[in-house]
């Protein structure tokens, strides 16, 4: 079968490889009908991790079971499916506590697992034609027959949620302010959540206007850093308080205010101004580690300097970690399926599995209006 194979830092290809079957009872496999690039991606497709050559990308997956091992139950051959990122037993002491994000069994040595991500476990990923799914009757959420809400219900699988969990992160309730920080996917994601969770004003800082753009469409306020301090931007809106609440949506490639630099802690440091005291921050983006492409040796060695002793003194509160979508995603899907929530306004692009190099390519520069891409493997 064709996939999406990691080659060295800004190459992937499609390549030819091994179709995978069912391997244990409890196993399905998904012929993909649609599969998305992630801004995670990214960090492996820049050389920032210590992904090896040959790993298949791609751990937001959908699409029709084909075949199904003996132990299964609840599925059966034909049915649409959905998976989230996280692969989970369902069985530990962190999947029976709702922690799919940090599942024992999958990945041994490690409290976490997913399809296609470096360190994640022997999981082969699904930009692909077709992905195995172990414990599927745990890991795969049933969608309506069709091919309706495709591309609504390729964001179960990870933005979606992810957006949604960075406000139970920062415990986002009705009538609060929140400023969202990253306008790409997950941080229009957790502008939409916020919204949906009724909040009153949400603020999305970015520099790139095609983000700033869809922020606006769906009832948040745009604040361009490259304008100025977002700050003070967002301080002059709330007449000098800050918001109730903030949310990284950015993670460790953090840009400086300058944008000639990478500052890991920079989004960290400005929701600790942003927020007003006692408020409380989400942080679903991504922090490592390790990473090689650091711009000194502490963020190499993932430390970074971050404004303790204002969080302390402000009284802020802190949610952190990667999101456990099964805690959400049935009630997401069921809003979209009666029309209370449409994520797809994020999909930028539909394409062909043939066109990944490509994609990836210009969503990595930002190009061409490039905010999310769903690949297709079916479509020629």
């Amino acid at each position: 079968m064709k996939a999406v194979v990691y080659k060295a830092p800004f190459e992937v290809a499609v390549e030819e490889v091994e179709k995978p079957r069912v391997q244990h009872p409890n196993d399905v496999v998904v012929r993909v009908t649609s599969t998305a690039i992630c801004g995670s991606d990214l960090h492996m497709y820049e050389g920032r991790t210590a992904a090896e050559a040959g790993i298949v990308f791609g751990h937001e997956n959908m699409g029709i079971i084909e075949d199904l091992g003996q132990g299964v139950t609840s599925l059966k051959k034909g049915d649409r499916v959905v998976m989230p990122f996280n692969v989970a037993c369902g069985f530990c002491k962190n999947c029976s506590a709702g922690f799919t994000g940090y599942c024992l069994t999958v990945n041994p040595g490690f409290a976490g697992g997913a399809y296609g991500y470096v360190a994640m476990g022997p999981w082969p990923g699904g930009q692909a034609e077709y992905l195995r799914v172990p414990y599927a009757d745990f890991n795969c959420l049933k969608l309506p027959a069709g091919s309706e809400h495709e591309t609504d219900f390729i964001l179960l699988a990870d933005i979606f949620p992810t957006g949604y969990h960075g406000n139970e992160l920062a415990d986002v309730k009705p009538g609060e302010s929140v400023a969202v920080y990253g306008g790409g996917p997950v941080g229009l994601m957790s502008a939409y959540s916020a919204l949906i969770r009724g909040a009153s004003k949400v603020f999305v800082v970015d520099r790139v206007t095609e983000r700033l753009q869809k922020a606006e469409e769906i009832g948040a306020i745009p604040v361009n850093f490259a304008e100025g301090n977002p700050v003070e931007q967002i301080k002059e809106h709330t007449d000098g308080a800050g918001t109730d609440k903030g949310i990284d949506a950015v993670g460790y490639q953090a840009q400086a205010k300058s944008q000639d630099r990478e500052e890991p802690a920079a989004v960290l440091n400005s929701l600790i101004d942003t927020v007003r005291a006692t408020g409380a921050l989400g942080i679903p983006g991504l922090y490592v580690p390790s990473d090689p492409g650091g711009p000194d040796e502490q963020a190499k060695s993932g430390r970074l300097l971050v404004a303790i002793g204002r969080l302390f003194e402000k009284g802020l509160r802190l949610g952190t970690g990667q999101c456990n979508v099964k805690r959400y995603n049935r009630q997401l899907r069921d809003l979209i399926i009666e029309g209370r929530a449409k994520p797809s306004f994020v999909v930028s692009h539909e394409l062909p599995l043939s066109d990944a190099p490509s994609a990836y390519e210009k969503f990595d520069k930002r190009v061409e209006g490039y905010t999310k891409v769903v690949l297709h493997p079916d479509q020629k």
